[in-house]
């Protein structure tokens, strides 16, 4: 007990004398350097004020530019990590800018040293936390189509605050000589385990995040995958659920989603529409030549409707065949219908004004007699006037 006692008392006295001589350093120096302690005091407030001025400049950027535009570009991203900037981060740059020219005893510099490595390392860690959140939004957008990310976006936060802190706090280790190899070994290794056992889940997070950066589709639009079709009702961290055109509700994972082929149908800004159909033989060629601008004249009268080509492309088994294709500069399938069977009465009743019949599949048999020549396949009939066949029973009677 009386040891234990010993000790105690004697890393009093010592943590006293090293107090008292620092406070004679500290003193000593005061009084031999006052005038250079001023000066660096007066640059070193200067220094602070104009740093605490740009991070309230970069606040009055943020408000500004967020009223204006209502998310989130690249200059207001970097005013976000310019506000951000800690109060103690600026102060203590000050004193390390300053403290070399005024003369300032060895301890005292080095503990302003080793206290502005600590508050950089933190700073810059929540810089770069800042900036990375700032792109992660920038890219996925701050509306409301991208709200059901919310959870995915809370752990990239948390992600991303993790590792750049680890970062922070092994650059402090190292800065205080501490060694740091087999802890960074560690912290790999580990890592490397919690990957392995989270393989499925990280798969469908990286799969959420793929569709904020890429946006192959967003909620409410229509996208055909595999053998379905349908609309996106909600896309969430593990799952997408899309409602089908038949009604039922589809629920797909994110990365077997992203696996498969995409057409996303929100994007269409116009539709293409291609009509093969035939006409008779008996068509005159002069009228075949004229069809192709008769239907380029019928298309220009639709106001939507924008003409591309029609041609007679090939003889069929029962007609001329035809590929006439335009295109109709509206997304909504409602719509381009309307146009196309707009264009197709139009046709019918231009054809019927030409002369133009349309084919349909027709078959002609021939009879040929013993010595190979052909015959009509019915017997001849006399023809007879109508008062010939009115009086032809009498005359038999």
């Amino acid at each position: 007990m009386s040891n234990q006692s010993n000790g105690v008392s004697e890393a009093a006295q010592n943590l006293s004398q090293t107090t008292g001589n620092l406070a004679n350093e500290a003193s000593s120096w005061i009084s031999n350097n006052a005038v250079d302690i001023l000066i660096a005091g007066t640059v070193g407030l200067l220094i602070a004020l104009a740093l605490f001025g740009v991070r309230a400049l970069g606040a009055r950027l943020v408000r500004r530019m967020t009223t204006r535009e209502g998310e989130a570009h690249w200059p207001v991203i970097f005013a976000r990590v310019v506000v951000q900037t800690k109060g103690y981060f600026i102060v203590l740059s000050a004193f390390e800018l300053v403290a070399e020219h005024a003369e300032t005893p060895p301890a005292i510099l080095g503990a302003i040293h080793f206290l502005f490595v600590i508050a950089a390392a933190i700073q810059a860690a929540i810089w770069g936390r800042e900036l990375i959140l700032g792109y992660v939004q920038h890219r996925a957008g701050v509306d409301d189509e991208h709200s059901t990310l919310s959870s995915a976006m809370g752990i990239v936060r948390l992600l991303v605050t993790v590792a750049l802190f680890a970062i922070a706090i092994i650059v402090i280790l190292d800065n205080l000589g501490v060694n740091v190899t087999g802890l960074v070994a560690g912290l790999g290794i580990g890592g490397i385990a919690i990957g392995l056992a989270a393989q499925g889940i990280f798969s469908d997070l990286f799969a959420a995040l793929s569709i904020i950066f890429d946006r192959p589709f967003r909620r409410g639009d229509t996208i055909t995958f595999a053998t379905f079709t349908g609309t996106v009702e909600k896309i969430g961290l593990k799952s997408t659920r899309i409602r089908a055109l038949n009604g039922e509700q589809i629920v797909v994972s994110n990365t077997e989603l992203l696996k498969t082929q995409l057409q996303n149908w929100a994007k269409l800004e116009r539709r293409r529409a291609v009509m093969v159909f035939g006409i008779t033989y008996q068509t005159p060629p002069d009228t075949i030549a004229q069809i192709g601008s008769e239907l380029k004249a019928i298309v220009e009268r639709q106001p939507l409707a924008a003409f591309d080509r029609a041609h007679a492309f090939q003889f069929g088994a029962s007609s001329i065949d035809f590929e006439f294709i335009f295109h109709v500069d509206a997304a909504d399938m409602a719509v381009f219908m309307a146009v196309r069977e707009a264009i197709m009465i139009a046709m019918m009743r231009r054809f019927a004004e030409m002369g133009v019949e349309f084919a349909y599949p027709t078959q002609v048999t021939f009879t040929a007699a013993p010595d190979g020549k052909l015959v009509m396949p019915y017997p001849h009939v006399k023809v007879l006037a109508e008062g010939d066949c009115a009086a032809e029973p009498a005359a038999g009677a």
